[in-house]
């Protein structure tokens, strides 16, 4: 199975953001995923709408847009008519959730749907039904460095064992460290969110890394 490398461009350099784009997808990198943040949902914040436009226009590779936002219904066709390919709810930000997913591939991108450490699949299963990708957090959202949470291994096993029925991708985000991606791609994790665990920052090329970690 092809795994799915998803750099996450909240790590890259915003003072060479285009030259990051660029060393990203001669490197191999598949999908670039965008974290967007309103300070609410999550105590941070993130990209905003003139980061996901500039990206967009400058990759000839997919975009995602990781919305960590409350009301995410209010902006999923302003980020599809950006470029969005992608764009992932949480469960927990919207209680309207499956007309945001709806509005989601209305509006011609893929719909995401991402969950907490602390949500369970029974939770949200009847969603599984619209979703074209699940972005699992194996951390609390909002923060880059933090640690993986081991206890998220028993969900995500139920996530991957659905795949078929539901017919979507399984991702993962958060601390995917070289162990995590080498013992998740063999249990039926289809892609991973790249941040400072094994990408970024790391004193090496990007072109040296990201074939060892497409080897894993």
């Amino acid at each position: 199975m092809e795994k799915l490398l998803c750099p996450s461009m909240m790590c890259a350099d915003f003072g060479d953001l285009a030259g990051e784009v660029s060393r990203l997808e001669k490197a191999g990198a598949d999908l670039f995923h965008l974290d967007m943040m309103d300070g609410q949902f999550v105590p941070n914040y993130g990209m905003g709408l003139q980061d996901v436009e500039y990206i967009c226009s400058h990759a000839s590779i997919p975009c995602d847009v990781h919305m960590m936002c409350l009301t995410p219904g209010n902006y999923v066709e302003k980020l599809a008519a950006l470029g969005a390919k992608l764009i992932y709810i949480h469960a927990e930000a919207d209680p309207h959730a499956a007309r945001t997913m709806q509005k989601i591939k209305d509006a011609g991108a893929k719909a995401g749907l991402a969950l907490n450490p602390g949500t369970g699949v029974a939770a949200v299963e009847p969603l599984l039904n619209l979703a074209d990708y699940v972005l699992a957090m194996t951390v609390n959202p909002g923060f880059a460095g933090q640690k993986y949470l081991p206890f998220v291994d028993e969900k995500l096993a139920e996530l991957a064992q659905k795949k078929e029925k539901y017919g979507y991708k399984l991702v993962i985000d958060g601390a995917c460290s070289l162990q995590v991606i080498a013992r998740l791609s063999r249990q039926g994790v289809d892609g991973f969110v790249l941040g400072t665990s094994a990408l970024f920052g790391k004193g090496r090329s990007y072109a040296e890394i990201m074939p060892e970690l497409r080897a894993l």
